[in-house]
């Protein structure tokens, strides 16, 4: 096909965590010549929505606004709240939500990504402990190899 044809492309990343040095919770990226500042195109975007950034109180009438909050929706309260705004693709977003997460199956998988995530956890903190040990180590042999050093000059 040729490039003129190509559907534009839109890179979309919901992250939960700040990443860059602003207050808005959108940004939206195009590629763009390093030196000369121009555009490689304008069939390409990327977006990056960062969810510790979203307002407290959201509007009802901003679909990206509710979409990102039930996103970021870790309480039965924060989805409460949601649907306190009676805004039906919503009610029925959270509904489908309810049913796919009160399966066995989704129960299940929720339990071993949780122990994964405990496992991989334990994992780094043991590496870490075991990094610092290592590196304990050095530094009491680098201080004694010193103070053998400095005794011996003392000596000489």
């Amino acid at each position: 096909m040729e490039y003129l044809k190509l559907p534009r492309t839109v890179i979309v990343s919901i992250v939960d965590f700040y990443l860059f040095d602003c207050t808005e919770f959108h940004s939206e990226f195009q590629p763009l010549e390093v030196t000369r500042h121009t555009p490689l195109t304008d069939r390409m975007s990327l977006h990056y929505f960062e969810l510790p950034k979203l307002p407290v109180t959201v509007d009802a009438d901003n679909g990206l606004e509710l979409w990102l909050a039930l996103f970021n929706a870790e309480t039965e309260e924060e989805l409460k709240q949601i649907e306190a705004l009676e805004v039906p693709i919503m009610e029925e977003a959270i509904g489908a939500y309810r049913g796919i997460t009160a399966t066995d199956e989704f129960k299940e998988i929720e339990r071993l990504r949780a122990l994964a995530r405990h496992n991989e956890a334990s994992a780094l903190g043991h590496a870490r402990r075991k990094e610092r040990a290592k590196w304990q180590a050095v530094v009491a042999d680098k201080e004694a190899e010193i103070a053998r050093l400095r005794a011996q000059l003392g000596r000489d």
